[in-house]
């Protein structure tokens, strides 16, 4: 795939080597949380149930609605605090050592999620699973009902919070040139011309539409060419930075993920995204196509 960064996914083949030859320090995840639709915006479900239906061996569930986000935000999976997210990762079993593989039994965003999550947090033998648990069953590996629960780790958070836009960066980035902002809801969430909605239809202003959607190809991340024309037919690899913005800084990671793979980082997610822009009433929202 010619990635610059090809650590930072795992094939189902290198996992299935992995369970294998390496089970002692590797740590497996399963971060799902179901969307279920509503007038505005989806309302989070766990993915508990999947998990325990099946899973891949040796795996354990990370409950993301409520181990990893601020209970205390207005607006969901927001990232908690340092103490917190450094509790959070220990009680899951995650150490300094461990190389850590997270995929999703739904929608990869979730990996991503947790991944920039663990990944700006310091943590850097952490990947995802290319395809998530869907190709891993379709290409026949074997799966388990058996739950599964590590023991305590030791991993130290060192945050960088380069990583993470609040609100008034994402203000400030609207006249800054040295600033690309993204968005990666589908063009017509962008457009403001889908039902769907997080309240107020558009995008930020000066943000450019690149779909996580088109990143992938059933389900896998795209080759490293793909992905720079995409971002290269966007502007956004002539900008020295990047904001990410999706509906709650989920899917936004998808294209966090798709541009460190092609080597470029300097990128930070917006963890409020729309779901905190469209209760600003004085926030403009941008209609129409990129």
């Amino acid at each position: 795939m010619n990635y610059s960064n090809p650590q930072y996914l795992t094939s189902t083949e290198q996992l299935a080597s992995m369970l294998d030859n390496e089970a002692d320090k590797l740590r497996i995840f399963d971060v799902n949380v179901t969307l279920v639709p509503r007038e505005t915006g989806y309302a989070p479900v766990s993915g508990i149930d999947e998990y325990l239906k099946a899973h891949i061996p040796g795996a354990a569930f990370i409950d993301l609605m409520n181990d990893f986000s601020d209970k205390n935000s207005d607006f969901g999976f927001t990232l908690p605090s340092s103490a917190l997210l450094e509790s959070s990762f220990r009680t899951a079993g995650i150490g300094n050592e461990n190389k850590v593989v997270i995929y999703s039994s739904g929608h990869m965003m979730w990996a991503t999620r947790f991944w920039w999550m663990l990944y700006s947090c310091g943590h850097r033998n952490v990947s995802v699973l290319d395809g998530g648990f869907a190709k891993w069953q379709l290409e026949g590996w074997p799966v388990t009902s058996q739950e599964n629960q590590y023991a305590n780790g030791d991993f130290s958070v060192e945050l960088d919070s380069k990583r993470w836009a609040d609100k008034a960066a994402v203000i400030a980035a609207i006249g800054d040139a040295d600033v690309c902002t993204i968005n990666a809801l589908s063009p017509g969430v962008y457009s403001g011309e889908a039902e769907m909605n997080y309240g107020r239809k558009g995008h930020i202003e000066n943000s450019k539409n690149v779909f996580y959607g088109d990143l992938l190809d059933e389900g896998c991340f795209r080759p490293a060419d793909n992905l720079r024309t995409i971002f290269q037919d966007k502007g956004v690899l002539a900008k020295p930075q990047v904001i990410s913005y999706c509906g709650g800084g989920i899917s936004a990671t998808i294209d966090a993920l798709g541009l460190a793979l092609i080597g470029y980082e300097n990128v930070a997610i917006y963890d409020g995204s729309m779901g905190e822009w469209v209760r600003d009433k004085d926030l403009p929202l941008i209609l129409g196509a990129d």
